[in-house]
């Protein structure tokens, strides 16, 4: 396990710091007791008047809560590692296992030569009719325009990811990405262990089923429109946390759990980069109405191609913009007359099939394969 330069502790004799703030965040008994009273009354109820027969059931309820939060309690359910990890008995969370497990079966099953070839269709819009703003996203509908197309193919099948649903769903959530990597990349584990972390309340975390979703697939074809310049946050929220299958280390052990200065030292040694989801295909459709399309579809591009991900063609990267500098109200009357960007939107997806058809006939070569890269991050 070694970069091109070698082994970077030599270049750095002297202990690498861990930087830290003043203190730690401390809230107050009664701030605390009040947000999880608060979190009872988001469930539809009148008020605390709903709750007061179950008074003392709620205080018991909520002073172990506050004991969970003081002590970090962040996964209560843990087991031995394992002999697959370089410390066996390092006590790993449960969830963090589970969702191991689900990725190394999605990627057994997408390894498989007799399998269907999938295609992963990600709707990258907030947008819903399920919610507000009552009136489904034109991604989506562009979503249902290359799943026409994919559909038809034999042998291929399709997983459709909405990220819609996390503005009209109850409780679906992504998390932020903490940037771990930042400290150091080892201390970025593959799957992300940030979450769940049951002492602050952060569980149901989506991406611990999504990253499945990613291993699984041959191939992925991700729509979205550009808000304010830049893809919508549910999207980003996605990108942000697949950073771990770019370089992430899929050895908590290694790295003592969330330990920063082990961490440091484990990547000063020489770190080696894995690319988790290397070799799959992808295309990229991009919409707007006034400006950023170029700019989204070009990152989004980058993002994917630095991943190890290779895009299927040139017909498979659009951006197009739909009523332009057109009323809100009728873009959906536009995208009903855009008919030749609705077909690039299928062209995109059939380029997206011949590319998995290749990937998997061993056919598609890249001239730069056999090259390393001499300055990995």
């Amino acid at each position: 396990m070694g970069t091109a330069e070698g082994d970077l502790s030599l270049r750095f004799p002297h202990e690498i710091p861990v930087r830290r703030a003043a203190g730690p965040v401390d809230p107050q008994r009664v701030g605390f007791h009040k947000y999880l009273l608060k979190e009872h009354n988001r469930c539809g109820h009148r008020g605390l008047d709903d709750f007061e027969p179950f008074a003392n059931e709620l205080e018991r309820i909520i002073e172990k809560a506050w004991d969970g939060y003081k002590q970090y309690r962040k996964n209560p359910r843990t087991r031995r590692a394992g002999r697959e990890f370089a410390d066996p008995d390092f006590e790993l969370p449960t969830e963090w296992l589970e969702t191991r497990r689900a990725i190394q079966r999605a990627e057994k099953l997408r390894q498989a030569r007799q399998s269907p070839s999938r295609i992963l269709l990600i709707n990258g819009s907030s947008r819903t009719d399920q919610s507000c703003p009552g009136e489904m996203s034109k991604s989506f509908r562009l979503i249902s325009l290359a799943k026409q197309i994919i559909s038809t193919v034999k042998g291929f099948e399709i997983d459709i990811l909405d990220l819609s649903r996390l503005t009209s769903e109850y409780g679906r959530i992504i998390y932020p990405c903490k940037a771990c990597v930042s400290t150091a990349m080892p201390l970025c584990h593959w799957p992300c262990s940030c979450y769940p972390n049951h002492a602050m309340g952060q569980v149901s975390d989506w991406m611990g089923e999504i990253y499945a979703q990613w291993a699984a697939a041959h191939g992925v074809m991700i729509i979205c429109p550009v808000n304010w310049y830049q893809a919508p946050s549910s999207l980003k929220l996605m990108v942000d946390r697949l950073v771990c299958a770019d370089g992430g280390n899929p050895d908590p052990t290694s790295t003592g759990g969330k330990n920063p200065k082990l961490a440091k030292d484990l990547e000063l040694k020489g770190w080696h980069y894995p690319r988790h989801l290397a070799g799959r295909v992808f295309s990229i459709v991009v919409h707007g109405d006034t400006t950023g399309v170029e700019n989204l579809r070009r990152m989004l591009t980058d993002w994917l191609t630095d991943m190890g991900l290779i895009p299927a063609g040139i017909s498979a990267t659009v951006g197009s913009y739909v009523g332009y500098y057109k009323p809100y109200a009728t873009s959906h009357d536009e995208l009903d007359k855009e008919k030749g960007f609705q077909e690039e939107v299928q062209n995109a997806a059939r380029s997206l099939v011949q590319a998995v058809k290749l990937l998997r006939r061993g056919e598609l070569k890249l001239p730069d394969a056999s090259l390393t890269d001499p300055r990995q991050k």
